[in-house]
């Protein structure tokens, strides 16, 4: 045997292995759960859809199991987390949440499935949720391939939301909202689950030890070959001159008490009030709790109660 397709090039810790003959074995987030037509426990029907076959891009879409004829909807278009390198929309943990967001906020939902790193480096996920988001605009006039986004879904009342790297992305493709537009689509705002936000120099209030630091530094170059360092406007939004260019009228910031990123999600809120955008962002925190805990604790009552009514309450108060 060839010592290269079992000697490990680099690791991800607890999340996949790289070797040497370039072959990636992801060790979290490898499930598959099949859509479904009347899930027991939501009512909400699934369906998978194939956004762009050169790409390949798909997602799973969602939508409450009744629906009267005319009835339209706000969309959800979600991204799931995993540091830009695992989980996918069909696993169970991200077809149960998005199931349960549908149920509780009466919503229909894209969850979008990106290529991940290293296979795929950063920015790779944002141009392929960019493809996402233009596929899902495209059905704004009715004529779109899926039956349901032509005719259940009031593209005034367009959401973007994520966990983790899914909130990055959420925030990103906010800014390319706002700079380069999306006709037909009214993005009303984006909803940001323990954003993975970072930064090259820490944070007053930050209490994260150099060793550590370096951890994240190193994954985030990981996952990005090209990039210059912590300091990217693609994981700091405090770098990027079009902060002040999100395309949307509000901001729902959700954190965790324990979570090492909570800081860097106020920081955003301070920095994007500063950018002179003219919208309004809310700041909520679960106490504690660390980060993604709705996924990996979904009946506990900070994910049941507390996260999920300020995400229900955001997406349908006007």
């Amino acid at each position: 045997m060839d010592s290269s397709s079992t000697e490990v090039a680099n690791a991800y810790p607890s999340r996949l292995k790289l070797y040497k003959d370039g072959r990636v074995q992801r060790l979290v987030g490898i499930d598959f759960v099949p859509p479904s037509l009347d899930d027991p426990n939501t009512e909400v029907r699934s369906h998978d859809a194939v956004i762009s076959q050169e790409a390949p891009i798909s997602a799973r879409l969602f939508a409450p199991k009744v629906i009267d004829y005319e009835q339209k909807l706000p969309l959800l278009v979600y991204f799931h987390g995993g540091g830009f390198v695992t989980e996918t929309p069909f696993t169970a943990r991200y077809h149960n949440y998005v199931n349960s967001v549908v149920s509780s906020a009466n919503v229909v939902a894209v969850s979008v499935h990106y290529r991940r790193a290293p296979e795929h480096p950063v920015p790779t996920a944002f141009e392929d949720s960019w493809t996402s988001i233009q596929w899902v605009a495209s059905h704004s006039g009715g004529n779109g391939t899926e039956e349901l986004l032509n005719h259940h879904v009031d593209f005034e009342r367009v959401f973007f939301a994520g966990d983790s790297a899914g909130a990055n992305i959420s925030h990103h493709m906010a800014i390319r909202v706002g700079r380069e537009g999306l006709p037909g689509v009214n993005l009303e705002g984006i909803v940001l689950i323990h954003p993975y936000f970072w930064g090259a120099e820490s944070l007053e209030s930050e209490k994260i030890d150099a060793g550590l630091r370096s951890k994240v530094d190193s994954r985030w170059r990981f996952v990005c070959p090209t990039t210059e360092g912590s300091d990217d406007p693609l994981i700091n939004p405090a770098k990027d001159p079009n902060l002040g260019c999100l395309g949307c009228r509000k901001i729902l910031v959700c954190l965790a008490e324990k979570d090492m990123f909570k800081e860097r999600g106020r920081y955003y809120k301070e920095m994007v009030e500063k950018s002179g955008w003219k919208g309004m962002v809310e700041v909520m925190e679960a106490m504690d709790q660390d980060h993604a805990f709705h996924l990996f604790n979904p009946t506990c009552d900070n994910a049941l109660v507390m996260l999920m009514n300020s995400i229900v309450s955001f997406i349908n108060h006007n």
